[in-house]
């Protein structure tokens, strides 16, 4: 599925809506590994981005969102409508990511 075919709202300009297939999801659980934790937490004493979080941040919801795809195409979908993250710390260190959209059939308007 073509990464164009996937909004955040509840319509696609120039298609319409032919079939919905219900919600699709991504999880992803990822802990920090110890290095990174350090190295994040000597990057808090200079201020600004803090680069290996970001990269771990980035990586997840990539991540999450390809999963959240792939069950989409599964379910013969050509679209996805309403996308939507969400994060929850399950323990210290420990963060579940979850992209989550509604599958759609769509069809050229």
């Amino acid at each position: 599925m073509n990464h164009s075919m996937t909004t955040t709202g509840f319509t696609l300009d120039g298609y319409r809506i032919d079939r919905n297939l219900g919600v699709v999801r991504g999880i992803t659980v990822r802990s920090r590994s110890i290095f990174g934790t350090i190295g994040g937490a000597l990057q808090t004493l200079a201020g600004g981005n803090i680069s290996l979080f970001t990269e771990l941040c980035e990586k997840t919801r990539a991540e999450s969102f390809d999963m959240m795809m792939a069950h989409a195409e599964q379910l013969g979908a050509n679209a996805v409508i309403g996308i939507r993250y969400d994060a929850t710390e399950l323990m210290q260190g420990v963060t579940e990511m979850v992209c989550y959209g509604t599958a759609v059939v769509v069809q050229p308007a």
